[in-house]
């Protein structure tokens, strides 16, 4: 990351209609936000450098793709092993079919976000794959129902 820059009321409105639509050109968010294509491109390049804007990604719908399932497991790690972290996280990262690892502080130190196709798909990578994972002290499951609300936008 580079430098921190502080943004102005150009750069939040260059950030909203980009969040909005990321695939506009350069032309197209300069017009919607009343700058010229160079201003925009500038500011964009300039937010880039200091690591505010990390990258545009592809969003696939795993559904589509035939995984039915999704869950969320709470993880509480064995403290008393020196790498219990190092070691679960390093682990936990090399199966696929989990989309998103996160760490917390409290009684819950892992949440990991998994996907399988069906419940048996699910039931096998458990047992096999997630279960097995190192230094586990206590494993919660939290099948999910229904995504309510999903977004990554800033309320800019």
């Amino acid at each position: 990351m580079g430098e921190t820059i502080i943004l102005d009321d150009l750069d939040r409105r260059i950030l909203r209609q980009y969040q909005a639509d990321p695939e506009a050109g350069t032309a197209e968010l300069a017009e919607r936000c009343g700058a010229t294509s160079a201003t925009v491109w500038r500011r964009l390049e300039r937010m880039r450098e200091a690591g505010i804007l990390l990258g545009v990604e592809a969003v696939i719908d795993w559904h589509a793709l035939g995984y039915a399932v999704e869950v969320s497991l709470r993880v509480t790690l064995d403290k008393t092993v020196a790498r219990a972290y190092d070691d679960f996280l390093a682990a936990a990262q090399a199966v696929p079919e989990v989309l998103e690892i996160q760490t917390f502080l409290g009684r819950v130190d892992v949440r990991l976000s998994v996907i399988a196709r069906d419940l048996a798909h699910y039931q096998a990578l458990y047992r096999d794959r997630l279960l097995t994972l190192p230094h586990i002290a206590d494993i919660e499951t939290l099948m999910h129902i229904a995504r309510l609300k999903s977004n990554e936008a800033l309320p800019l």
